[in-house]
Parts: C-alpha cells; sequence; structure tokens
C-alpha cells in the first residue's frame, strides 16, 4: 500500500495531467428510471423477448400473439398478424414459442349480425396490426388492430385486465372469443370451456405440451367480462362454426395431428363507452383457483388502478442502481435500465400454483435454461435482487427433493432439457460464496449438487450428469461413450468434459464453505480433468489456412485414442453446415466451437494460459477469436471471453472489446439484440458490462473495467449500503476508456478484480481513465485467482 505521502504525490500528479478530483464526480441523481426501459427491445430480429405486460418475476404475462416466425415470446415487432391476446408467457426462450394459451379476439361486429359471419379459427381470424400504434411500458401493452379495436392490457401476479375499445363513428355489436390453443397449437387430450349464460364467466383447462422439454402441463382459466350495455349473447365454437344454444364444450385433441379450433364467445350489445374490459384469471391448479386469483387482484375491473400498483412494484425493483446521465446518450441509458428489467421477467414465480408436490418453500419456474442464465443473469441478481435470488435458490433445492434433481432447464411445471454440466451446481455456488443465505438450507443445497457429481439418473437429457462411470474411471467423458446406466443425447463430449469440470470447482467451492475438506480436495481433483482433453500437437485452418495456433480441445475415445473435430466447427464463421443443438445431434461441442470453447477453464485460468502458450499468446488467440468473427456475442459462451484478456494482465484489452461490443449490437430498438435474449441473459450481459464490473459466475470474483457512465450507485437490498464507481476524467466520446488507476475506498488499488463484499458493504471504486492501456492491474499479483495459484481470497 502506498503512504500517504505517495499518495498525495499521485494526486497531485493526477491534477497536473488533466485528471480531475475524485470527489468531483457527482454522484448519481434520483430520477423516474421507467422512461428508459422499454419492453419491445428484442421483439423483433430473434430476440424472442416477452414484450407484454408483467410483474417482476410474475406468472400472468398479457401481450397480443403473432404468427411470425419469432413469436417465442407472444409478439414480434416484425409486421407479423395478430391472431389473439394470451395472457401466459415465457421470454426470450429460443427454440419453440412457449404458452400462449387460451387466447382472446375481438369483433367490432359479425357480418349480416350472425354469430356464423365472425371467423374463428386462428389460421383464418388473423389479422394486422397498425405499427405506429404499438405501446409498451413496464405492467403495460397496447396496439390497435386493422378493425380499429384499440386493446391494451396490465396485470397483477396471476391474472390480466385487457380493455378493448371499439372504433367511434360506426355502430359496433362486438363479440370476444376464446380460443382452447396455444402458440405452437400443442394441445392434447380434450380441453374443456364452459360459458355462463347469464354473466358470460368462462372457465376451463387443457393440456399442453412445453416447448423445451418433456412431459405436458395443464392451465386453467377464469374470464369475466365487464361493458356499460350489458351482455346480448353467447355461446361456444368448433371448427368454422358457432352456436348461442349450446354453452359447454369438450373438443377433441386434433385432427390429422391439428388441434381442433374450439372454445366460446361472448357478444354484448352496442356498449355506450365503446369499451369492453375483460379479466382473464390463471391457475395451474384449478378454474375455481384462476376465479379467485383474479377476483382477488383485481377485483373492481380498475384499469388505471392495476397499472399504477404495476408501476410502482417495477419502480421499487429498479430502485437500487441509479447511473449519472452526465454526456450519456439516452438511448444508452434505455439499452442499460431495459436490460435490467429483462432480468426480472424470468424465471417467474408460481409460488401457490405448483400441482406436483406441496410445500411451504417457493416455486419458481421457467428457467430457461440455466446453461444460460449462470453466466451473468442469476449472479447480477445476487447484486440487484438478493431476496428474489434466494428464494429461487430454495425453489431449485425444493425441486431436488421432490423430484430427485436439481433442474438445469425448466418450464411449464416440466423439466427441460439438459444442454451441458449440471450448472444448477454453478447457480448454487454463486449464491453461497456471495453470502446469500436467507432461508436457505445450504446442508441441502450441497447435497443437491453432490448428488449431480456421484449419481447417475437413468434419463439425463433432463438432468444430472450422463456418462459419471468413464467420469470416474477415465477423468473425461469419452465421445461414442458405452453407458448403460443412463440414457441421453450421445454428443457434447468435449463440452460435457469442461463444464463438468467446472461443475466440481464450484461443488469444492461450497464443500470449504461447509467445513468438508476431503470433498474439497475430490473435486478440486476432478475440476482438472479439461486438461485430459488438451491435444497440444492440435492445428486449426480456417478455410484452407494454418490459424498458426497449436494445442486445441479435441474428442477422445473410450480406449484413450484420439478423435477429431475441426475447431472451427459450430463457431459463427463455420460454413460446413453443421448444427450443434441438441436437435441435430451432430457435434462434440454444444452451441459453440472448440475455438471458443478452449477458453472455458473460469476456474483456472492461469493452468489454461500454460497451456495456450503463455499471456503473450493467449492474448493472440483471443484477439484471433474475436477479430476473425469465430465467437458472436448474441451466444452466451462469448460473454466471459470479452473479459479474459484480465488473466492475461491486459485488462484495458477487456475494456477495449465491451466498448466495442455494446455500441455495436446491442441498439435501443426493437432489433437491438444481437441473440436470442434467453430468459434476460442478453440483458444481464449488457448491465454489468456498463457498470464495468463482469462476474466470473461461482466465484467471488468481479472483473473491472472502464464503465459507460460517469457514476454509478448500487444500494444493496440486503444491507442497505451503497456502492459507487466512480469514473475521473470521463469521456462520453469513450475514446478515454483505459483505466490509469484506482481507488478503493480512498486507498490505491491495482487489482483489476473484486469481490462482492464491494456490493454488501458499500465500498467505493474511483477510476481514472486515460487515452491509452497502462500499467494498471497487469501485475502477477492483480490478476483474478485460479486454482492453481489461488491464495485465500479465492474463497
Amino acid at each position: 500500500m502506498a503512504s500517504p505521502i505517495l499518495w498525495s504525490f499521485f494526486v497531485a500528479c493526477s491534477l497536473v495531467l488533466g485528471y480531475s478530483n475524485p470527489r468531483a464526480v457527482p454522484i448519481p441523481e434520483d430520477y423516474d428510471v421507467l422512461q428508459y426501459v422499454d419492453p419491445l427491445i428484442g421483439s423483433a430480429n430473434g430476440g424472442n423477448v416477452f414484450a407484454g405486460a408483467s410483474l417482476p418475476y410474475g406468472m400472468a404475462k398479457a401481450v397480443a400473439d403473432t404468427d411470425s416466425t419469432n413469436n417465442q415470446g407472444g409478439f414480434a415487432y416484425d409486421g407479423s398478424s395478430i391472431t389473439g391476446f394470451s395472457s401466459l408467457h415465457d421470454s426470450g426462450t429460443g427454440g419453440q414459442p412457449s404458452l400462449g394459451n387460451f387466447p382472446l379476439f375481438p369483433y367490432v361486429s359479425c357480418k349480416d349480425d350472425d354469430v356464423n359471419g365472425c371467423v374463428f379459427p386462428k389460421k383464418q381470424r388473423k389479422t394486422q396490426y397498425d405499427s405506429r400504434s404499438v405501446a409498451a411500458s413496464p405492467g403495460y401493452f397496447a396496439l390497435t388492430m386493422a378493425s380499429g379495436i384499440r386493446v391494451d392490457m396490465t396485470v397483477s401476479n396471476h391474472s390480466s385486465l385487457f380493455r378493448f375499445q371499439f372504433p367511434t363513428g360506426r355502430e359496433s355489436k362486438p363479440l370476444i372469443l376464446l380460443d382452447l390453443s396455444d402458440l405452437s397449437d400443442t394441445r392434447q387430450d380434450n380441453g374443456t370451456i364452459a360459458v355462463y349464460s347469464d354473466t358470460g364467466r368462462m372457465i376451463g383447462h387443457a393440456r399442453f405440451l412445453p416447448s423445451f422439454g418433456s412431459g405436458s402441463y395443464i392451465p386453467y382459466f377464469c374470464v369475466d367480462f365487464r361493458s356499460a350495455s350489458g351482455i346480448r349473447d353467447n355461446g361456444i365454437f368448433v371448427n368454422s362454426r358457432a352456436s348461442t344454444n349450446e354453452k359447454n364444450l369438450t373438443i377433441s385433441r386434433s385432427i390429422n395431428g391439428y388441434p381442433v379450433p374450439g372454445g366460446a364467445f361472448v357478444r354484448f350489445n352496442s356498449p355506450t363507452d365503446n369499451t369492453v374490459l375483460a379479466r382473464v384469471g390463471l391457475s395451474f391448479i384449478s378454474s375455481e383457483q384462476a376465479c379467485s386469483n383474479a377476483e382477488s387482484e383485481i377485483p373492481n375491473f380498475d384499469f388505471n388502478s392495476t397499472r399504477s400498483i404495476a408501476v410502482d412494484l417495477w419502480t421499487k425493483k429498479l430502485a437500487p442502481i441509479r447511473v449519472s446521465r452526465t454526456g450519456i446518450n439516452s438511448s444508452f441509458l434505455t439499452t442499460f435500465y431495459s436490460g435490467i428489467y429483462r432480468t426480472m421477467i424470468n424465471p417467474q414465480d408460481y409460488t401457490g400454483e405448483n400441482p406436483l408436490w406441496k410445500s411451504k418453500e417457493p416455486y419458481f419456474d421457467s428457467f430457461y435454461c440455466l446453461w444460460d442464465s449462470f453466466r451473468s443473469q442469476l449472479p447480477f441478481l445476487t447484486i440487484f435482487d438478493p431476496m428474489s435470488l434466494g428464494r429461487m435458490i430454495r425453489s431449485l433445492i425444493d425441486t431436488q427433493q421432490h423430484l430427485g434433481w436439481l433442474p438445469d432447464c425448466r418450464m411449464s411445471l416440466c423439466k427441460g432439457y439438459t444442454q451441458g454440466g449440471s450448472n444448477a451446481d454453478v447457480v448454487l455456488a454463486d449464491a453461497y460464496v456471495k453470502g446469500i443465505s436467507n432461508g436457505i438450507d445450504w446442508q441441502a443445497g450441497y447435497s443437491a449438487v453432490q448428488k449431480n457429481a456421484e449419481e447417475e439418473p437413468y434419463d439425463w437429457s433432463n438432468e444430472g450428469r450422463g456418462g459419471l462411470d468413464s467420469w470416474k474411471s477415465r477423468d473425461y467423458i469419452p465421445v461414442e461413450d458405452f453407458d448403460y446406466k443412463g440414457f441421453g443425447t450421445m454428443t457434447r463430449s468435449i463440452s460435457r468434459t469442461l463444464e463438468y469440470s467446472y461443475n466440481d470447482f464450484t461443488i469444492a467451492q461450497m464443500a470449504r464453505g461447509l467445513g468438508k475438506q476431503g470433498d474439497v480436495e475430490k473435486y478440486e481433483a476432478s475440476s482438472r480433468f479439461w486438461q485430459n482433453l488438451f491435444r497440444a500437437d492440435q492445428t486449426s485452418f480456417i478455410n484452407g489456412t494454418d490459424t498458426g495456433f497449436k494445442g486445441f480441445f479435441q474428442p477422445k475415445y473410450l480406449n484413450g485414442t484420439w478423435g477429431y473435430q475441426d475447431p472451427n466447427t459450430c463457431s459463427n464463421i463455420d460454413t460446413s453446415g453443421r448444427a450443434c443443438s441438441l436437435q441435430n445431434n451432430a457435434a462434440e461441442t454444444f452451441e459453440s466451437s472448440i475455438w471458443e470453447y478452449q477458453f472455458f477453464v473460469p476456474h483456472d485460468m492461469a493452468a489454461l494460459l500454460t497451456r495456450l502458450g503463455g499471456p503473450a499468446q493467449f492474448v493472440r488467440r483471443l484477439d484471433y477469436l474475436h477479430d476473425t468473427g469465430i465467437t458472436y456475442i448474441g451466444n452466451e459462451p462469448a460473454f466471459l471471453t470479452v473479459f479474459q484478456y484480465h488473466y492475461a494482465g491486459r485488462p484495458g484489452k477487456s475494456t477495449s472489446r465491451a466498448h466495442f461490443y455494446i455500441p455495436k449490437y446491442f441498439k435501443a430498438n426493437p432489433a437491438g439484440l444481437p441473440g436470442n435474449d434467453d430468459s434476460g441473459a442478453m440483458g444481464s450481459f449488457v448491465a454489468m458490462t456498463m457498470i464495468g464490473l463482469f462476474p466470473n459466475p461461482g466465484q467471488n470474483v468481479y472483473l473491472i473495467l472502464a464503465p459507460f457512465f460517469e457514476s454509478i450507485r448500487i444500494t444493496s437490498p440486503l444491507t442497505g449500503r451503497t456502492a459507487t464507481i466512480r469514473a475521473v476524467n470521463f469521456d462520453p466520446a469513450y475514446k478515454d476508456i483505459y483505466i490509469q488507476s484506482a481507488t478503493l475506498d480512498g486507498k490505491p488499488y491495482t487489482k483489476n478484480w473484486v469481490g462482492h463484499d464491494f456490493f454488501t458493504e458499500g465500498r467505493e471504486l474511483v477510476l481514472v481513465l486515460g487515452r491509452n492501456e497502462s500499467l494498471w492491474g497487469t501485475k502477477d499479483e492483480d490478476l483474478p485467482p485460479s486454482l492453481s495459484t489461488r491464495g485465500p481470497s479465492l474463497h
């Protein structure tokens, strides 16, 4: 530590060189954050976000559904047609559309004033909307249909409220139908609906399939209407025909594989105020509970009050973080706060709505998937919303205690598919090492992660790990493994080996904290197994040209001989046409190339640097990965590679990469995400990058880089203390982005990382910025800890 005299000399020199006094950097003022939240970001161009009305982690999610190929979140802002308005959705799921059950659809009137003059099947009734009319904000969504009907909506926790405003200037005889369908038309068995002739109330349910998992689920609904002029009549429809005589319907699963269109409708007398309200109660328990949810949460059909409550909840959730707006383009503020907003759409709090088991513990659903969210979304919540994160951890542990295994992916009350390792291990360890404790049984949590490491489930496509006999006897996952104890997709031998290694390291982290020294040694030993697939003489050619790098991971057979996968296969520039998703079963790496996976040793970067030729060669490889486009920031494995220059003593290059990727690939418009948001993964990447502290998940490590704001204030909801980051010499043009020096709590600080206590203890980090890279954070003693070089600071 520098003496007070040296520090005074440093400050004096800083002022001579033009650096302003650190204390002169303004503290961010308070302001209305919601003005900078745009739920439409990512609603086009494959972002797959849910753009509609939701509460934080809310179950009810109301939006217009479209017929777009990008309607995974219901609405796609891409000129597609409206097929209905529904109240259950997920966000950023990728793959098949999720939920979208029981859509409503309104008509101004039916041709010839005959119910059969309206069009009932979804594929025939779809209609355009006015793209200029779309409005979205936290807790609210609206648009105007081509028919002139303005539809806006808001939500409570388990209920939605739709307001249908019919065009003035012509008589309306409105009809609103409810369709027993979902976004992907997966209805199974028989769907049922009943409409009450006197009140128009609709109740019912149906069974559907999840979008990325096995099993099925049954949602229930209860819809009530309110119109100033009252109900005219109601009934049911099947296929394209309707009747006011019948009030109950049980409809067949499908004809030729496509669910038969069917549902119910209500017609209204011409409303004197041109408005009909529809309140949709939701439940996974029963229609009675759906009605009870609606009646207790939105008792008076008060649209403005319901929306106001939603706004208040979002305002409180977004309260912990404020950034300085000095010199900042408002689009950057929108990108930043909208990213934070999306981290709280999924997972969803289904507490009290879990029909699978009885428990006093919370239940969260819609983890899409932990392979994506362990990298930055859930670590972000340890800072921003640790109370909710703690409830999610309790839910994961409770799920394991009732179903046998921690989920790696979970949606619609179903088991999702496992994409790589058992990455719930990383999620639990990340929360554990950062001191998240509110009501969590960490002994039970440890037993759950240890089971992943020790026992193989019969169906490891859905949970746990496969190939554990080989893992324990050969110290790697072989390509074409012989595994008779369990069954799963026999691919991804490289990426699974690397992920299992990291999973075991995070288990060791928990074991150390719980005093299980024998387990620490065991799992730290197996966390080194990644080295067994490193082939030192392997070269890489791209488009016939030798990249000049030697040493890459390669698949290995049961007998120990090497297999081969082109290191470029599955990369962003791979032209072979091979796919690397679960559905195509085509490669030994998942959704990423060996070129990218060569950097996935988050726990022992020091050992990896040695394997790859030392710091200078490591930096050259990372540069090649990014400069040639092998990696793509629209997929989560790219995230940490942006910042791994820190481990080679080049934190300035991490900052440079971050300041390239954010403005180029993340925009404040509907097409503003480079890829599928994956339940807020992209949003958390933006948030953590822009505040200048990026997590290495599962470890108590945040890598420091130059932030995008002159100052950031983050108040810990756990301790009430406020952490502050200040950028001296801040340049709104982002040319002076390199850290020249730093202080932590007023004392010189040279490490290029900090721990979680920065947030919980409310510390102050002051970064002096300049035009060029400096020596700050470059010495061996300044680097983040690694397994092979670590001291006690790793824990």
